[in-house]
C-alpha cells in the first residue's frame, strides 16, 4: 500500500491532539510526522525567543538605570541583572514536568501569555526614579517567567523527533530562541531613543549620558519592556490554535521524577551549567562588565554581540554533535572555554595599564561561541544517555521490553532535559553575582574568572571520564 493511501495508518490527530504519535516509525514521519512536528517547532521557536528576551530584559535596564536618575550601587545593579535568571532557574524545575501533565499547546500558550506581567510591570516602573527598589527586585524576578519557558519549551519539542533529529531540533528550537538575548540588548538601544509606541506608552526622560560622547538625551525607557507586549499576544494566540498536545507523552509528576534516582541526571546538569550557565549568566554580566571596566566604552553598542554568537552556535552544536558525538564536542568545548578565560583575564584593566578592549571583547565572543557549541553539544547527549540506560534495562525483555524501553527512554529525556536546563540556568544568577562581589571584594572581576577556569577543569574532567574515553560508562 503507498505511503500516501488514507488508509495506511490510523490518523494522528484529534483536534489539536495527536492520539498516535510514533515518530521513529519512518512510514508514519514521512506520512505525516514530519510536518505536524515542524509546526510545532516553528511556532515553538518564537515563543522561546519571547521568553529568552524578557528574561535577560534587565540586562539592558540595569545598565540605563543610573543614567535615569536612580541611585543605585553597582552590586545592586548586578543584583537586577541577576535575579531574573535566579528566579527564572527555579521556576525551570517546576516547568520540567509541565508538559506531559498539561500538554505543550495549552502550556506553550499559557506560559508566553504570562510575560505580559513583567513587561507591563518593568515599562511602567523605568519612568519615575523615585520607584523604590524593592519594587525593582519583585520586577526583576518576574522576568524569570521567561526563564522557566525554556524548559518546558525543550522538554516539548523533544516529543516530537525521531532520535536522529532530536539534536538538531532542539539546537534549532533552543539556538534561535536564544536570539531573544542579543536581540533585547541590540534593539532596546534603539527603541529608547524613539516615541513609537505612542503617547499611551508614557512620556520621555531625559538621561545623562557617560563616557567620551556624553550628555543630556531624550529617551523613552519604557520602550525596551513595552516593545514585547504585542508580539507576546500574538505568539500566545498563535500557540493556542496552532500547536498540539501529544497523548501518548502524558505522564504524572510522580513517574517522571525517576530521573532524581540517575546518577547522569545529576551529571549533566553539572555540565549545562558549565555551558548554558556560562551563555546565560555572560549575557547578564556582560553589559555592566563593560561599563565598570571600560568607561569610555558605551556598553549596549557591543554587548549584543555576544549572545547572537552564542545562539547562532548553538544549532551547530546540535548538528555536530548528531555527527561526532555530543561527548567529544562538549569535552573540546571545556578545553576551549578555558583558554577564553585566560585570554580575557590577560586582556582586563590592572594598574597602570588600561587593558585592552577589543582582546577583551574578542576573547568573550569566543566564549559565546564555545557556550553555543556546548548548549547543543550537552542537549544532544541527554536523549542518546537516557534511552541507552531505558535499553540496557529493558534487555532481557525482548520486542516488548524494547517498546518499554523506547517510551521510558523518551520520557526520562524529556524530563531531564527539562530539569538540567533548570540547574544550568543557575549559572545566570551566579555568575553576574560573582562578578558583582569580585567588584565588590577586590575592584576587577578576576577572582570571579579564577572561579571559571577551575570549573572548566572539572568539566573536563567529568566528560572525560563518564562519556568520552575509549571506556567510558556511556559513550555517546
Amino acid at each position: 500500500m503507498s505511503l500516501t493511501s488514507p488508509d495506511a495508518a490510523p490518523k494522528a490527530r484529534r483536534g489539536r491532539l495527536l492520539t498516535v504519535w510514533t515518530p521513529e516509525d519512518k512510514a508514519f514521519w514521512i506520512r505525516e510526522g514530519s510536518a505536524i512536528a515542524n509546526v510545532n517547532l516553528w511556532i515553538s521557536v518564537p515563543a522561546l525567543f519571547l521568553a529568552f528576551a524578557v528574561w535577560q530584559m534587565w540586562s539592558v535596564v540595569a545598565v540605563n538605570l543610573p543614567n535615569l536618575g536612580f541611585k543605585y550601587t553597582e552590586n545592586e545593579l548586578f543584583w537586577l541583572a541577576a535575579l531574573p535568571a535566579l528566579s527564572g532557574a527555579t521556576l525551570r524545575i517546576f516547568y520540567s514536568f509541565m508538559v506531559p501533565v498539561f500538554g505543550g499547546r495549552r502550556w506553550t500558550a499559557l506560559t508566553t501569555a504570562s510575560l505580559l506581567l513583567p513587561t507591563i510591570g518593568v515599562g511602567l516602573a523605568v519612568q519615575d526614579p523615585n520607584t523604590p527598589y524593592s519594587t525593582m527586585l519583585i520586577l526583576a524576578l518576574l522576568c524569570g517567567l521567561g526563564g522557566g519557558n525554556f524548559s518546558s519549551s525543550m522538554s516539548n519539542i523533544s516529543f516530537f523527533f525521531p532520535k536522529e533529529r532530536k539534536g538538531s531540533a532542539l539546537g534549532l528550537n533552543a539556538g534561535l530562541g536564544n536570539l531573544g538575548v542579543s536581540s533585547v540588548q541590540f534593539l532596546a538601544p534603539l527603541v529608547i531613543t524613539l516615541g513609537i509606541l505612542g503617547p499611551w506608552a508614557g512620556g520621555s526622560q531625559t538621561a545623562q549620558l557617560s563616557g567620551a560622547h556624553g550628555g543630556p538625551m531624550e529617551i523613552w525607557a519604557q520602550n525596551a519592556a513595552f516593545i514585547w507586549v504585542p508580539f507576546i499576544i500574538i505568539v500566545s494566540m498563535l500557540a493556542w490554535v496552532g500547536m498540539h498536545d501529544i497523548a501518548d507523552a502524558k505522564a504524572s509528576f510522580r513517574e517522571q521524577a525517576v530521573i532524581f534516582r540517575r546518577k547522569h541526571n545529576w551529571i549533566m546538569c553539572f555540565l549545562y551549567l558549565g555551558t548554558f550557565g556560562s551563555f546565560i549568566g555572560f549575557s547578564a554580566g556582560f553589559p555592566l562588565l563593560i561599563k565598570y571596566l571600560y568607561p569610555d566604552i558605551r556598553p549596549l553598542q557591543y554587548a549584543w554581540l555576544g549572545p547572537l554568537v552564542g545562539a547562532m552556535a548553538r544549532p551547530f552544536g546540535g548538528w555536530l554533535s548528531d555527527r561526532m558525538g555530543g561527548a567529544r564536542v562538549t569535552f573540546w568545548t571545556f578545553f576551549w572555554m578555558t583558554l577564553g578565560v585566560l585570554g580575557v583575564m590577560a586582556s582586563l584593566p590592572s594598574g597602570q595599564s588600561p587593558g585592552s578592549f577589543y582582546g577583551f571583547l574578542l576573547s568573550f565572543l569566543f566564549l559565546f561561541f564555545l557556550t553555543g557549541i556546548g548548549n547543543g553539544s550537552t542537549f544532544a547527549m541527554i536523549p542518546v544517555i537516557f534511552n541507552t540506560l531505558a535499553q540496557r534495562r529493558h534487555a532481557a525483555d525482548g520486542p516488548d521490553g524494547q517498546i518499554r524501553a523506547d517510551t521510558e527512554g523518551t520520557k526520562e529525556s524529556a524530563a531531564v532535559l527539562g530539569f538540567s536546563g533548570a540547574m544550568g540556568a543557575y549559572g545566570g544568577f551566579f555568575s553576574p553575582k560573582s562578578f558583582g562581589t569580585s567588584f565588590e571584594l577586590t575592584g576587577t572581576p578576576y577572582a570571579a574568572l579564577v572561579f571559571f577556569v577551575i570549573f572548566y577543569a572539572v568539566s573536563i574532567a567529568v566528560t572525560w571520564w563518564y562519556y568520552s574515553r575509549r571506556r567510558a560508562e556511556i559513550p555517546c
